[in-house]
């Protein structure tokens, strides 16, 4: 795999150019994002969240965040639990309204998360280790999006 292969880089179309030169001088800056990634995305120990499931949040994170192509590749990892990526879905049909109602929250509205959003979590059975594994994933998508709009402002595209 090479730096072009991340998610980021796909994502932002970045091959190569100007903006792949730069890219290359920090490729251990794309490595350890990738990194980050397959830790949120597919960690050894999923807890109550497992890999499609994670694929299919982090599709949706991106889709709200105004990134398609990078919804898209989260997407492609969703399997079952793809229909969760759309934002139109609320998760009633999964049993999941807590979480995506959670997710979205966090993605969106962070400052106004609140303790009783967490309690609302916990009373629907979600460990706290959870709880902090699916911020996690929220984190880290957020940071990738800032950095996939910003490849595209450094190569003159709109973000």
């Amino acid at each position: 795999m090479t730096i072009y292969d991340t998610t980021t880089l796909g994502a932002a179309g970045v091959t190569g150019g100007r903006v792949g030169a730069a890219v290359e001088t920090r490729a251990n800056i794309m490595e350890a994002t990738q990194a980050a990634e397959d830790a949120v995305l597919a960690p050894n120990d999923p807890g109550a969240f497992p890999h499609p499931l994670r694929a299919a949040l982090a599709a949706r994170v991106a889709a709200l965040g105004g990134e398609p192509a990078l919804a898209e590749r989260h997407a492609a990892r969703a399997g079952a639990s793809a229909a969760l990526a759309d934002p139109a879905q609320d998760g009633t049909d999964q049993g999941l309204s807590h979480l995506v109602a959670f997710v979205d929250k966090v993605a969106n509205d962070t400052r106004n998360i609140a303790a009783e959003d967490i309690a609302g979590l916990q009373t629907a059975g979600v460990a706290d280790a959870d709880i902090v594994r699916i911020c996690e994933l929220v984190a880290f998508v957020a940071y990738q999006l800032r950095v996939v709009a910003g490849l595209r402002l450094m190569q003159g595209a709109a973000a």
